[in-house]
């Protein structure tokens, strides 16, 4: 039996161990591995997917395959460090069949475990990668083109909807004006939050 997410759930290593024995959703049945986080629980920018694909239900890591290592090279970019300067973790905590889009029931079922998440790291700003994390965090549908790069207020926090690193493996041009280059502006446009977050308050 899954055990309840409680106040008294205080730390991400509670959230971790609860998080395995999950059985919220039928995604439990499939899983390898619960894929629960990546990166710095103190970072102040939280980075939050779709779901884990194969190599993740491997590891137990999120974004570790192609779209990983190319969400690792945005960042680094504009001088974030995946390790250092954010916290990464998908809506989901298990590996979809067939890397498939989770289903709004599955996303509700883990919505508990997320929002702990998000309490216990306490990120000022929020990135959200693909239509499937808008949708799921903000309640916000629609095409990924239309919402990305215009900030969005959460609970006091602000979240920027951006490209998935797996549609921009698909889209591969540089071009002015190109995914790869509106990502390229929108990752500018966190890092220069991140820097005003940091700047002394006169």
């Amino acid at each position: 039996m899954t055990p309840p997410i409680t106040p008294s759930m205080t730390s991400l290593e509670d959230l971790a161990a609860a998080c395995a024995g999950c059985d919220r959703c039928g995604l439990a049945a499939g899983r390898n591995r619960v894929v629960v986080s990546r990166g710095n629980p103190s970072a102040r920018l939280m980075l939050i997917g779709e779901g884990p694909g194969q190599q993740e239900d491997e590891t137990g890591r999120p974004f570790v395959g192609r779209a990983g290592q190319l969400l690792d090279r945005i960042l680094a970019s504009v001088d974030l460090d995946s390790d250092r300067d954010v916290y990464i973790c998908n809506m989901v905590k298990c590996r979809p069949p067939e890397n498939r889009r989770p289903t709004p029931a599955e996303m509700a079922a883990c919505r508990p475990w997320l929002d702990a998440q998000i309490a216990l790291v306490d990120p000022p700003l929020i990135v959200l990668a693909g239509a499937t994390a808008v949708e799921g965090v903000l309640g916000i549908r629609g095409g990924i083109s239309r919402l990305r790069g215009q900030w969005q207020p959460l609970d006091g926090r602000w979240c920027l909807p951006v490209f998935h690193p797996s549609y921009l493996l698909r889209n591969p041009s540089r071009q002015e004006g190109s995914p790869k280059w509106l990502t390229w502006q929108d990752m500018q446009d966190v890092k220069r939050r991140l820097q005003q977050l940091e700047e002394p308050t006169p």
